[in-house]
């Protein structure tokens, strides 16, 4: 049984799959904690849920096949603390390809046909997750997370794009912007603007199965 924050129907808003059809299933539960994080209901002691739901595979499963989207995320908190081996065979016999939304601090545990890597530096990725990602989206909160993750993007495969995504806190600073500019201008290949288009739809708000987000704007001293 998988503890589940919410699940729903709607579309990929980030990445290489933008637009398309997707179910999300965002497990509970974060080690992570980044300051600005905005599924704060998956962890934080403020905003966790009371009541819980725990879920089979196969109900998952079953839930995402009824919607018919073009593929399942599974998202958090951070999904690969729990072993997910059992949740994608499932999904795979409902013939539903499935992506993985992680920071890739954990070892993965399932067949997935995506890897969407977002690396945090509160709880760096290990090295065999980056090398299972497909994309990599980075979240610029500071110019200086710019040239941050230099030194572990130098191997990284130019056909594997990496997206910049301003924090979503950020996204009316002009420094911050321009700075994503100026880097791919400069870089090129692989790296990519990136953005959250789903929150300009408010897309996800549309299925009843989705949360409203909680966005943290940080707290040093209460641990987050």
């Amino acid at each position: 049984m998988i503890p589940i924050h919410e699940q729903f129907h709607s579309w990929q808003g980030e990445g290489v799959h933008s637009g398309r059809s997707a179910y999300f299933i965002r497990t509970l539960g974060c080690p992570v904690h980044c300051p600005w994080c905005d599924s704060a209901g998956t962890w934080h002691p403020d905003y966790i849920p009371t009541k819980i739901e725990r879920f089979s595979a196969e109900a998952l499963a079953q839930r995402a096949a009824a919607r018919k989207p073009e593929f399942v995320v599974i998202t958090g908190g951070e999904p690969a603390i729990h072993d997910l081996l059992p949740l994608t065979d499932a999904l795979h016999a409902c013939h539903l390809p499935v992506h993985l939304e992680t920071s890739g601090a954990f070892a993965l545990r399932g067949e997935f046909d995506w890897v969407t890597l977002s690396p945090k530096r509160w709880r760096p990725p290990l090295a065999t997750v980056w090398k299972q990602a497909n994309e990599c989206k980075l979240i610029i909160d500071s110019i200086g997370a710019l040239t941050e993750w230099a030194p572990q993007l130098l191997a990284w495969d130019v056909e594997r794009p990496i997206w910049l995504h301003p924090e979503w806190s950020c996204i009316q600073d002009a420094t911050i912007l321009d700075a994503i500019t100026e880097w791919i201008k400069v870089h090129g290949k692989p790296y990519r603007a990136g953005w959250q288009l789903h929150k300009c739809y408010q897309a996800d708000l549309r299925d009843p199965g989705s949360q409203a987000a909680v966005p943290l704007g940080g707290n040093v001293a209460r641990g987050y």
